[in-house]
């Protein structure tokens, strides 16, 4: 064991062997840190915590301080951290409170770069890399091989799934799938873009699985997918309803299927939350229908996006007409000329597009 003589330990602290504690460092009571731990100079390690062995702390890096949440009250609640976990310049890590459990829990072999937060009640799994500045909220949980760009920022109570990886300055406030990459669209939108290949493929899974869950992603996300008219649950039902599904296949479906069944703002932690907060308005209702009328030589094209706020899905409407015929309005629940429109399904509506024939 090595300390340095300017180091804070209090004497209740249970330090384990080999353990290295830099100069300036504070070490709380009720902390314990396990073997072959190397804590670096200026860090910061209190409240109920438990540091795993082979971690490494860096200069100025907080762990385990009283959660930034005005629920907490001062209650015990804890910190645990398992093996090999690297925490760089600036981290801080919070522990549980009793509206989440009381615990926060990160597994083995995770790189946290420099700037990341990790809030109170939160769960991050194993091996995953998270760059620098990125700001997980309250009750996140992330699976295992997560990989994350930098400044991404994690709405409270999302799950990100397995193998995901999230580029950088991307907003994230609703459920990620796993095996996918997601990254920053236009404004401040998150955007589903393809199967995580390049991961999946160092992590050693199989040509054949990597090319199912490029199959399924086709089938859920393509452009010809979306201008079917289905909704994205419809398409999902019809995977899992394939004979012999790869098992990796149907992960990612019932995970989907889980956020589309009882998830709010696509987030299924939200239905698990333990303060009331407006719960008797959590109801599962059937999803809105949309109802295009033709009237006229033409068809209509529809595009499914997931509004960014929650309030209800987004389609875009294209009106094509056919030869020797020409759009002109849309009437019912949508008015106007302009051609593609988008509206946002909170209800059922109904919408009609006329095309006059060239005179």
């Amino acid at each position: 064991m090595s300390i340095h003589r300017t180091a804070i330990v209090d004497s209740r602290a249970r330090i384990g062997q080999d353990v290295e504690i830099g100069a300036y460092s504070v070490i709380g009571p009720n902390t314990v840190i396990g073997d072959g731990c190397r804590i670096r100079h200026h860090a910061t390690i209190e409240g109920y915590t438990t540091l795993g062995e082979g971690c490494e702390v860096f200069p100025q890096a907080v762990i385990g301080l009283p959660p930034q949440d005005l629920k907490y009250g001062g209650e015990r609640t804890a910190l645990e951290i398992g093996k090999g976990n690297v925490f760089r310049e600036m981290v801080t890590v919070h522990p549980g409170t009793d509206n989440g459990g009381g615990v926060t829990r990160i597994g083995d072999n995770n790189l946290f770069l420099i700037g990341v937060h990790v809030a109170h009640d939160c769960r991050i799994g194993n091996g995953c890399i998270i760059a620098n500045y990125v700001q997980f909220a309250g009750h996140v949980h992330v699976e295992d091989n997560v990989n994350m760009g930098g400044h991404s920022a994690v709405h409270h109570f999302v799950t990100i799934g397995r193998h995901a990886f999230i580029g950088g300055m991307t907003r994230i406030s609703a459920d990620v799938p796993p095996y996918l990459v997601v990254v920053a669209a236009r404004g401040t939108r998150s955007e589903v873009r393809m199967v995580n290949g390049v991961g999946l493929q160092r992590s050693g899974y199989r040509p054949e699985d990597i090319a199912a869950l490029k199959a399924a992603f086709m089938r859920l996300y393509s452009r010809r997918a979306r201008m079917e008219g289905t909704s994205i649950q419809d398409r999902v039902q019809a995977i899992l309803d394939t004979p012999e599904i790869n098992p990796h296949v149907e992960y990612l479906c019932r995970f989907l299927m889980r956020s589309f069944a009882h998830g709010r703002h696509g987030r299924y932690l939200e239905a698990l939350r333990r303060d009331p907060v407006h719960r008797s308005s959590w109801r599962i209702a059937d999803r809105p229908k949309l109802t295009v009328n033709v009237v006229g030589r033409g068809r209509v094209r529809r595009e499914h996006r997931t509004s960014g706020d929650g309030d209800g899905e987004i389609v875009e409407l294209t009106a094509d007409a056919e030869p020797g015929w020409a759009f002109a309005e849309w009437n019912g629940d949508c008015s106007g000329k302009s051609n593609p429109v988008r509206l946002v399904l909170e209800h059922d509506k109904n919408v009609t597009a006329t095309f006059t024939g060239a005179k």
